[in-house]
C-alpha cells in the first residue's frame, strides 16, 4: 500500500494516530501500522464465501495474507466477483483490495492441504469519528471534512498511472 498508494498509507497512519491521542485508551496493535484490526484465519482450509466488509472503510484498503501447503493451480483462488476475475493466490502471497467495495470470496483447497489467512482491516467508523471531531457525525461542531466525501486525491500513483497510459 505504502508504495502504489502513500497518500492513503499516509492518510491512515495519521488518522488512526489522532485517534489514539483523542482517545487515550486505544492502542494499535502494530505501531504505526496503517490498519486498525488483524483477524487471523487458523484454518486449517480457510475459504469465504462470496461477501463484501460493509463495515470497513469504503474507499480504503485492506489486506489479504494467504500461507499454508496447497496447491495454487488447484485451490485457494481468490475471486473478484465484481470484477469477474479468479487469480491464482499461492501461499505467502498478500493483495490490498478495497473489500468493502468489492465483491470477494476464496475457493477451497484439497482435503489433505491447509489454508491460513491473516487479514488486515480498519472501520469506516474509526475514520468518521476522526472526522467529526471524536464524535458521532451530527453532534460534532465540525462540518463534514474533505476527504471524507473526496478521497481520490489518496490515490495519486493510480492517477499518475491512468495518465500515463493516455
Amino acid at each position: 500500500m505504502q508504495v502504489y498508494a502513500p497518500a492513503l498509507w499516509n492518510f491512515k497512519v495519521t488518522i488512526l494516530n489522532l485517534l489514539e491521542v483523542g482517545n487515550k485508551g486505544l492502542h494499535r496493535h502494530f505501531f504505526g501500522h496503517p490498519l486498525a484490526a488483524t483477524t487471523f484465519n487458523f484454518g486449517p482450509q480457510t475459504a469465504t464465501l462470496p461477501h463484501k466488509d460493509l463495515k470497513n472503510l469504503s474507499w480504503g484498503w485492506c489486506s489479504v495474507t494467504s500461507f499454508g501447503t496447497y496447491d495454487p493451480t488447484k485451490g485457494g483462488h481468490l475471486v473478484l466477483w465484481d470484477l469477474n476475475l479468479v487469480v491464482e493466490f499461492p501461499p505467502y502471497s498478500t493483495i490490498f483490495l478495497p473489500s468493502a467495495i468489492v465483491m470477494h470470496s476464496n475457493t477451497g483447497v484439497g482435503e489433505d492441504e491447509t489454508r491460513l489467512t491473516v487479514t488486515q482491516y480498519s472501520s469506516g467508523g474509526l475514520f468518521s469519528w476522526v472526522a467529526h471531531g471524536h464524535g458521532p457525525k451530527g453532534e460534532s461542531q465540525n462540518s463534514e471534512v474533505y476527504w471524507w466525501d473526496y478521497p481520490m486525491h489518496m490515490f495519486s500513483k493510480i492517477g499518475d498511472l491512468i495518465k500515463q497510459r493516455n
